[in-house]
């Protein structure tokens, strides 16, 4: 190949080189404007669930509706928590959550998979609290009854999967369907071993109702903008630790650095759902 053969094939090699550089480029951005357009649209939708919270459950903030039966190993502060995860873990999300929030299930759906892959791992335990403030604002009971439902689910082991059931099929926002305890009884039946006469009876009879109260009026008081919130030992996370805006990787990054030094928890790890 003569001198003149070899640089122009040389150059097609750049030129080639160079466009593929460009495709890359171009697709990197195009994930990135995805990604931030999600982030945008969560943002702006928790700003509006957190103008409604703020006078959420006011109307209601002093009802009482009898003794409150507490679900089955619920931890913290007044059995107040349902848990997921190691006693022992280093680090703690607290996460106070609406079954008829949108912003929560987004939330949910979006770092899912990191949560659990954290607290399955012994790097975090994860402190649920329910709240009604839907019901609250927008009429109807099914924040209520779906809160009862994950505490009924609580009591038998089920709590994680049916959390997370819940969420995958929320109704919009308006639409009162979990108000319907035929509707959440039917749900369980996605969880294996979760839909039994006892389970049901609990459902129907709204055993945790004044515990769900109860949860709804800490969370009331606890001076929080609006659901759902995520503190990872304490500190906000959702939508933004500090200058930081909440991602899968930044709550990797954060739980590494909150746990530089610690060993895993391994005692009384809960799993959690797939």
């Amino acid at each position: 190949m003569s001198e003149k053969n070899q640089d122009r094939s040389r150059a097609a090699r750049d030129r080639l080189a160079q466009q593929r550089e460009q495709d890359r480029a171009r697709e990197r951005r195009r994930r990135t404007l995805i990604v931030s357009t999600a982030v945008v649209g969560v943002l702006a939708l928790a700003a509006v669930i957190g103008v409604i919270a703020a006078n959420a459950g006011k109307g209601d903030k002093d009802k009482e509706a009898g003794p409150a039966v507490t679900p089955s190993g619920a931890m913290g502060e007044d059995g107040l928590a349902l848990q997921v995860g190691a006693d022992d873990a280093p680090s703690t999300l607290t996460i106070w959550e609406d079954f008829r929030c949108p912003v929560c299930a987004q939330f949910e759906n979006a770092f899912r998979d990191t949560i659990t892959e954290l607290a399955d791992s012994g790097q975090l335990k994860v402190e649920y609290h329910l709240a009604t403030i839907i019901d609250g604002n927008l009429g109807g009971s099914g924040s209520l009854r779906a809160a009862n439902a994950a505490a009924c689910a609580q009591d038998v082991g089920k709590f994680a999967p049916y959390h997370d059931v819940l969420y995958r099929n929320q109704p919009a926002e308006t639409d009162d369907a979990f108000g319907d305890n035929g509707k959440l009884i039917d749900l369980a039946g996605k969880v294996d071993g979760l839909d039994t006469p006892a389970f049901r009876s609990c459902v129907e009879d709204g055993t945790h109702d004044s515990w769900v109260e109860k949860s709804n009026k800490a969370f009331a008081e606890g001076g929080f903008e609006g659901t759902p919130t995520a503190l990872l030992n304490g500190d906000p996370i959702f939508p933004k630790k500090g200058d930081e805006q909440i991602s899968e990787a930044n709550i990797k990054k954060w739980v590494a650095e909150a746990n530089k030094g610690k060993k895993p928890g391994t005692v009384g790890a809960t799993p959690s759902s797939s």
